[in-house]
């Protein structure tokens, strides 16, 4: 779920009280962080839900793994990659991708790592979910389908994977949408603890950093990830079908090592690969993204994040961060497919 919030933990407090406190006094009006809305795309009307399925899935073999992903739009057209989060999969594209695809977009949707029809290629291979190899999982996915710099857009892992990429990798992203912002993070970053009640909303983490943590989200991962869900959007009343859909993404045979060990990695109680090293270490610098971003955020997110205010100035770019209101929570995409999509075109026309 919620991003290893990758910005200096102590500012995340402060920057949290206050925006509550604010919210709470009516000092943030409703047009605030809606810069740029002028020149969103006119995409056709859909609402969230029309959708249900891709028509079909492919294969391809990049870097350590054997990707699943969805691909909608002309194979020749400019290409748009979507990631999703946890515990979340492609489905949370579904209305999403085809309305780009319907503007003239080729759009890839993959399974992360852990995930869907994606798997290892090799059964001796780590199952890493640190950061930085979620995003090397993109770039040879890239590589593999010839993809040089497409615009990314994600929320929770997903999100974290595309500002990686954008950061260290600006000549493979042409632009930027993260939900929630900047999600770059580090174990170290992550020593400082927070006050009890800030300590509260990262549970799953210190569940996940026991033994007893992992038996149970490998027994109960399916009512485990709808419990995430109904935490972190509580106005969105999505179905079992809907759910269900999802949750099938979870049986893959490496799901609870890439989940366990991504939540450890951040704490610090697991350890990395060595080859990934050099890119920790710049990743712990938090470095800017240059390329041209929009940032969103559900007007009612119950997901630990950061306000926006916290990270505005980690873009140096052409830059604007919206709220997205109606009871929008942290699956962005799949509960307002609209704005998203309209966030995707816009950013290509900075």
């Amino acid at each position: 779920m919620s991003e290893d919030v990758s910005y200096d933990r102590r500012r995340f407090l402060s920057a949290a009280a206050l925006t509550i406190a604010a919210t709470e006094l009516g000092m943030i009006p409703p047009a605030a962080a809606q810069d740029g809305r002028t020149k969103a795309a006119q995409l056709p009307a859909i609402k969230p839900g029309t959708n249900t399925s891709f028509a079909s899935l492919k294969q391809t073999d990049a870097g350590v793994l054997n990707v699943g992903y969805a691909e909608v739009g002309p194979v020749d057209a400019p290409v748009v990659i979507l990631l999703h989060g946890w515990p979340y999969d492609i489905h949370s594209y579904v209305d999403a991708a085809p309305l780009l695809a319907s503007v003239g977009y080729r759009v890839i949707v993959p399974y992360l790592r852990g995930y869907g029809s994606t798997r290892f290629l090799s059964n001796e291979t780590f199952r890493n979910g640190q950061q930085s190899a979620l995003a090397v999982d993109i770039i040879a996915l890239m590589d593999a389908l010839k993809i040089q710099r497409p615009i990314l857009a994600g929320y929770d892992w997903g999100g974290r994977t595309a500002d990686i990429i954008a950061a260290l990798w600006p000549e493979r992203c042409k632009a930027l949408v993260s939900v929630s912002g900047y999600l770059i993070g580090s174990p170290e970053a992550n020593k400082m603890p927070l006050p009890p009640k800030a300590e509260l909303e990262w549970w799953y983490q210190y569940y996940f950093a026991t033994e007893r943590g992992r038996a149970g989200y490998d027994k109960y991962r399916h009512d485990f990830a709808k419990l995430i869900w109904q935490l972190a959007s509580p106005q969105w009343h999505f179905d079992n079908a809907t759910f269900d859909r999802s949750a099938a993404a979870f049986v893959n045979p490496d799901h609870v090592s890439i989940v366990i060990h991504n939540y450890r990695w951040r704490l610090g109680l697991a350890e990395g690969e060595t080859k990934y090293d050099n890119l920790e270490k710049r990743l712990a610098q938090f470095p800017v993204i240059t390329v041209p971003a929009i940032t969103l955020e559900g007007d009612a997110n119950a997901a630990p994040h950061p306000d926006s205010s916290a990270y505005a100035g980690k873009f140096s770019g052409k830059y604007a961060h919206r709220v997205i209101t109606g009871g929008i929570g942290h699956n962005l995409p799949q509960e307002a497919p609209q704005a998203f999509a309209e966030a995707v075109v816009e950013v290509d026309r900075y």
